[in-house]
């Protein structure tokens, strides 16, 4: 389906980031990614994963650091 295929702004939007650190993140391989020609695209599936995958990674204190 057409919506489970994500451009770098719907992403960047979904995220709530810049498109200049999204395309950052993805350079670095730390978000799944593929191309299509020079254009990058990303599957919903594999985004909400990272996402699940990120939140397990990281703790909070009670003042929000990150430990």
């Amino acid at each position: 389906m057409p919506e489970d295929i994500l451009t770098i702004r719907e992403v960047a939007d979904y995220l709530k980031i810049t498109e200049r650190t999204l395309y950052r993140l993805v350079q670095e391989g730390k978000l799944p990614a593929f191309k299509v020609g020079n254009s990058w695209r990303f599957r919903r599936e594999d985004l909400d994963r990272w996402i699940s995958e990120q939140s397990r990674g990281t703790e909070q204190t009670p003042r929000g650091r990150l430990t």
